[in-house]
C-alpha cells in the first residue's frame, strides 16, 4: 500500500551540509544547467540569458559557452550573437529514449486512445522538480495542445506531476517539495496546501486531474504505473482540449479509458 501524503511540511532545511561533496564538479554542473536554460519555443539565447537564469557570472558563462560549441553541444550564430543547441544534445539523449523499452510497448496503446477521444496521450517521468515526456502520441496534428518528446511542464500545477507524486516513495517526493519550494515558493504555497485532497481522490478513483490549471486550453488526467520501472516512476497523461466541454463530462470518459490503458500496459510489462 503506497504510502499517504503527509500534510504539507512548514518547513525546509536549507542549511549546508557539514561538509561539501568533494566528488561533485561544480564546472560540468554549471555547464548543464546552461543547456537546460532553454525554454519550449526559444531557438538561440546570448550569454546574458544564460546568465540571467542561471546565476553564472558573464565571464563564467563566457568560458562555459565557448566550450559546449567547441564539444558541439551548441552552436554558435555570429548573426544574432546568439547560440543555439547543437546536434550532440540529440546524440546523448537519443540512447536513454532508445533504453526506454516502455516507450515501444506503450506507442500503440497510447495512439488508439488518442485518435478514440481526440487529445494527445503521453508518457513522463520526472526531471529534477519537472516532469518530461518521453512518449507521445496525438490523435492529429491540429490540436490546440501538442506535447513533444523533451518537452517538460510542471510538477504541481499538472495532472502529470501529481499522479508521479502520489506514487512516489516518501522520501523521493519530500526530496522534490523540498527543491520546489526553494525553487518556487509561489508555487508551493499555491498548491501544496491540496496535495492530501489531491492524494485521497487518486486513492479512490486511481488517476489524477487538472481542471485547466497550467493551460487554460486543456484539462488533464494522469495515471501511474503500479510500481517503479528500472527505478523509475513511469506516468501515462492525457491533455483534452476544452473547447467548451465540461469538465465532468470529460472525466467521466476519459479517465476510465486511461485507468484502463495503464492496467493492459501494466500487463504487457509484466508487472500484473
Amino acid at each position: 500500500m503506497t504510502a499517504r501524503l503527509p500534510s504539507p511540511p512548514e518547513t525546509v532545511d536549507e542549511s549546508p551540509k557539514d561538509e561539501p561533496d568533494r566528488q561533485f564538479a561544480t564546472t560540468l554542473a554549471s555547464g548543464l544547467d546552461l543547456l537546460l536554460a532553454f525554454r519550449v519555443g526559444e531557438a538561440a539565447l546570448g550569454n546574458k540569458d544564460f546568465a540571467e537564469r542561471t546565476g553564472l557570472s558573464r565571464p563564467t558563462v563566457a568560458r562555459l559557452t565557448h566550450t559546449l560549441t567547441e564539444l558541439g553541444y551548441l552552436r554558435h550564430d555570429p548573426a544574432l550573437g546568439k547560440y543555439h543547441l547543437g546536434a550532440a544534445v540529440l546524440s546523448t539523449s537519443y540512447s536513454l529514449l532508445a533504453g526506454l523499452h516502455i516507450r515501444q510497448i506503450a506507442r500503440p496503446l497510447m495512439k488508439a486512445l488518442a485518435d478514440r477521444i481526440g487529445a494527445a496521450v503521453s508518457l513522463g517521468l520526472r526531471e529534477r522538480t519537472s516532469m518530461v515526456y518521453v512518449e507521445t502520441a496525438r490523435s492529429t496534428e491540429q490540436i490546440a495542445f501538442t506535447p513533444d518528446i523533451g518537452a517538460t511542464l510542471p510538477m504541481l500545477a499538472t495532472s502529470m506531476g501529481r499522479a508521479w507524486l502520489c506514487r512516489a516513495s516518501a522520501h523521493e517526493r519530500d526530496e522534490v517539495l523540498n527543491r520546489i519550494k526553494l525553487a518556487d515558493p509561489a508555487a508551493w504555497r499555491r498548491y501544496v496546501p491540496q496535495l492530501p485532497a489531491i492524494r485521497s481522490a487518486f486513492e479512490q478513483r486511481g488517476y489524477c486531474a487538472c481542471r485547466a490549471e497550467w493551460r487554460d486550453d486543456v484539462y488533464g488526467f494522469a495515471v501511474p504505473l503500479a510500481r517503479a520501472l528500472e527505478g523509475r516512476v513511469f506516468v501515462v497523461n492525457c491533455g483534452v482540449p476544452v473547447e467548451g466541454m465540461k469538465f465532468a463530462a470529460l472525466e467521466s470518459t476519459v479517465a476510465p479509458q486511461l485507468v484502463a490503458l495503464v492496467q493492459e500496459l501494466e500487463t504487457l510489462l509484466g508487472m500484473r
